[in-house]
């Protein structure tokens, strides 16, 4: 086939259309430093010291296998994600547009647990316990210095209906203030001389009655403050062993007061997310609203059915890193499917749980400690400066070539046009990332090409100095120019892969980018060259010179 012109034709034309349909269908992908994105650096949070380097290795590299499966599915173009000393991870996403979708999804655990919701008098005893803990770490003095520490149970527990009901109390206004103001100030005053004697609840004063069986609701301002409360050692050995509470994700707005729920559940889940097999997004076809559903694994099935079964008209608290993020009624019994509520997100979050949930669990917390955005307007100068570099270098090589070599110069000039056409074929064929040292390996491989076709122009200009006819100085001059350009191609190829296997990050993307020029720059010269010289050879007058 490649004996005749037309079967040389022929597989040329196949070759380069090929290059130039993947080119035009996969499109050539940038890297973060031409097109700007994210750079993040994560490790493992350990805040109170109890991990060893091992644990901290090994859970960086489950870390690793998760990342690279949500980052996936994210849909980010060959992102970077690589280790760096034993307990850290840089993530590079480029082409990002969404930086705190991509930061969510990159950091968010995912823990799934169902638990079985408990009725809040379940921890109503461990109350005066809990109180007396804050108290005795507190102090007496910081508890009142908070201002809502004495309070009788009956007074802090108010009903939803006085939260609906109750218009928020009037800072006090000084001047302006009533008889009736002032009385309820003096009675107030009376009331602080008791604060000496009465019990202090800083704990329960924080709790309303909830508006679903099982939570009390918080105000969002002090939320923080449980959350220090809960925080306290006496204070986490107080709530019975049996239970535990957690937030809810979502806030609630009643009588223009927002609120947090504050769940009393079972403290041990009766299944987790290892018995999950599948989770999409979709919506609920009565409400419309987003929600994932999922899919349990046969035995995560038939745990989650016993459970559910045994405990129709129950809550059942679905519990994604340790908040809660629905708590619907169980109405009967519930084998492998499911669904997780929304709450007030829209699809895509309810898309981006899904994604992580498929993914599986972090094996542990994440703490980004680096996070830099590099802009588009930086990768756009690389490009614009690399644009101007490369006309500027291929002008200079188009002419020193048809200077030098006239007719044979432009002959090289096409098959160089063909080799570029198929590098960037082969990048995107291969799906490669094109960046800023990928593009310094791509000059390199130019060069490469270039100095083939002079090896074999100087052969052929020696054979035609001996007196050879044209034809077969050009068969000659291409037989004795193989062996060299094979061996600087060969070398060069063994390096290629040598940088590719043991370097990181860009020193691959040279690699990867040389070692494709320098399989395209070996077919442009030996095969390209060549049909070239055997069409012009064709076609050209009997006995005439070739100038070269």
């Amino acid at each position: 086939m490649f004996k005749t012109l037309i079967g040389r034709s022929i597989f040329l034309a196949f070759v380069t259309g090929l290059a130039a349909w993947t080119l035009y269908d996969n499109g050539l992908k940038l890297g973060l430093d031409l097109q700007g994105g994210m750079h993040i650096a994560l490790e493992v949070d350990d805040p109170e010291g109890n991990m060893s380097a091992e644990d901290k290795a090994d859970a960086i590299d489950q870390v690793d296998r998760v990342l690279r499966t949500r980052i996936d599915e994210f849909g980010v173009e060959e992102p970077l994600i690589q280790q760096v000393g034993p307990e850290r991870l840089i993530v590079e996403l480029a082409g990002i547009d969404d930086e705190d979708r991509a930061k969510s999804i990159v950091q968010r655990n995912a823990y799934l647990e169902f638990k079985l919701v408990q009725p809040v008098t379940e921890i109503a005893s461990a109350f005066p316990r809990i109180d007396r803990a804050i108290v005795a770490e507190l102090g007496v003095d910081s508890i009142r210095a908070l201002g809502r520490g004495v309070t009788t149970v009956e007074e802090t527990t108010s009903s939803l209906e006085d939260l609906l009901t109750t218009a928020p109390a009037e800072p006090d206004s000084g001047a302006g203030a009533t008889e009736e103001d002032q009385e309820g100030a003096e009675a107030d005053d009376e009331g602080d001389e008791d604060e000496g004697t009465a019990p202090l609840n800083p704990f329960q004063v924080l709790l309303n009655q909830g508006d679903t069986e099982g939570a009390f609701l918080v105000a969002e301002a002090d939320v923080a403050t449980v959350d220090a409360y809960l925080a306290i050692d006496d204070v986490r050995r107080a709530v019975p062993r049996n239970l535990a509470l957690h937030w809810g994700d979502e806030p609630v707005v009643l009588a223009a007061q927002t609120y947090r729920r504050l769940y009393v559940l079972d403290e041990d889940p009766f299944l987790t997310g290892e018995g999950l097999e599948s989770a999409v997004a979709g919506r609920d076809p009565q409400t419309n609203q987003p929600e994932v559903q999922f899919k349990l694994t046969r035995a995560g099935g038939r745990s989650f059915g016993a459970a559910t079964g045994a405990n129709v008209g129950r809550l059942l608290a679905v519990v994604l890193d340790d908040e809660v993020m629905s708590a619907p009624i169980i109405q009967d019994r519930i084998s492998r499917n499911g669904r997780i509520e929304m709450g007030g997100g829209g699809m895509a979050e309810a898309a981006d749980l899904a994604l992580v949930l498929r993914a599986g669990a972090l094996p542990a917390r994440i703490n980004i400690v680096e996070e830099r955005t590099v802009g588009p307007s930086l990768g756009q100068d690389s490009v614009d400066q690399g644009r101007v570099a490369g006309i500027v270098g291929i002008a200079f090589v188009i002419v020193i070539m048809l200077a030098y070599y006239r007719v044979a110069g432009a002959l090289a000039i096409l098959a160089l046009g063909i080799y570029v056409l198929l590098v960037l074929g082969g990048l995107a064929g291969f799906e490669a990332t094109l960046t800023l040292p990928g593009i310094a390996g791509l000059i390199l491989s130019i060069g490469m090409a270039v100095d083939a076709n002079v090896l074999i122009f100087e052969r052929i200009r020696e054979e035609l100095g001996s007196g050879r006819p044209v034809h077969k100085a050009v068969g000659e001059g291409f037989r004795q120019a193989l062996s060299a350009i094979v061996d600087a191609n060969i070398t060069t190829l063994i390096t290629a892969l040598i940088l590719y296997q043991f370097g990181t990050g860009p020193v691959r993307g040279f690699a990867v980018t040389l070692s494709i020029g320098i399989i395209a720059s070996f077919f442009s010269a030996i095969f390209v060259s060549r049909t070239f010289f055997i069409a012009y050879l064709k076609y050209r007058r009997a006995g005439s010179s070739l100038a070269i």
